[in-house]
């Protein structure tokens, strides 16, 4: 099947491969740019109070390898993460970031498989009992078009009413992709002649909207790797919309079923 990858380009060229072997025809599009973290000596800061942190929550394999970042004179992973602090993320693609960045099997934390949907709801049933009040967590994330850090506060409520202290730190910046005339053309041509969109986030929904304003996407097809992706796809006008894991395994398998 003819897919377009829409994750930042260095996580896409890993899935281009991985289904690619699996005999799809993967034509890459990114709809966000990773950039430097907005404020290093914030960045700085939360690395150098990581270890007295009850856990740090990395919300995409970004974050992991931003807050990581072989920067002069930065320690290792367990280093950094002392003796106590726990690695939670959403998924396995965040996971095995940290474990590539040297963070111990032990110390991380995230939603079994059998827990069908990969997110903030998922993790926090898992690591719910670890956070006492006084606690302090530090949830890694990217930045806005601001500089700021942002993303869904579901979890951040959460541990606040458990009595936590809840910090967050940029360690990327999210930025509108630079397309070219042939990836535009491209596109425009996906949006019509069978290839099926995979969306793994909502906000590069905007990017595309704002790439292709008043395009017609209603002959598109997509697979999101969550159902508020899905459903913001609908919104947008994408024809058939189909929800799965975001996994190689799981993105293959729907692929399939929509053949």
């Amino acid at each position: 099947m003819r897919l377009v990858l829409t994750r930042p380009e260095r996580e896409a060229r890993v899935w281009a491969q991985a289904l690619a072997g699996l005999g799809h025809e993967v034509l890459g599009l990114p709809l966000i740019a990773v950039g430097p973290a907005p404020d290093p000596a914030a960045l700085d800061r939360s690395r150098a109070q990581a270890a007295t942190c009850r856990a740090l929550m990395f919300v995409s394999a970004n974050a992991v390898r931003g807050f990581f970042a072989a920067l002069p004179g930065t320690p290792g992973a367990a280093t950094l993460l002392g003796e106590q602090a726990r690695a939670w993320v959403t998924g396995p693609g965040s996971a095995a970031a940290l474990r590539e960045v040297g963070v111990p099997e032990g110390r991380i934390d995230l939603p079994p498989p059998a827990a069908g949907q990969f997110d903030s709801e998922a993790l926090w049933a898992v690591v719910h009992a670890q956070v006492l009040p006084g606690d302090r967590v530090l949830i890694v994330r990217g930045a806005d078009g601001e500089g700021q850090p942002s993303g869904r506060p579901w979890l951040a409520d959460q541990l606040q009413a458990a009595g936590a202290l809840v910090e967050e730190v940029a360690a990327y910046a999210r930025q509108a992709p630079d397309w070219t005339p042939a990836q535009r053309a491209h596109a425009q041509g996906a949006a019509h002649d069978g290839h099926v969109w995979l969306l793994s986030s909502s906000e590069s929904l905007g990017q595309l909207a704002r790439l292709l304003p008043g395009q017609d996407w209603s002959a598109a097809s997509a697979v999101a790797t969550h159902e508020r992706i899905a459903q913001a796809a609908r919104e947008q006008g994408f024809g058939r919309v189909a929800v799965c894991a975001p996994s190689v395994e799981a993105v293959d398998a729907c692929l399939q079923s929509m053949q």
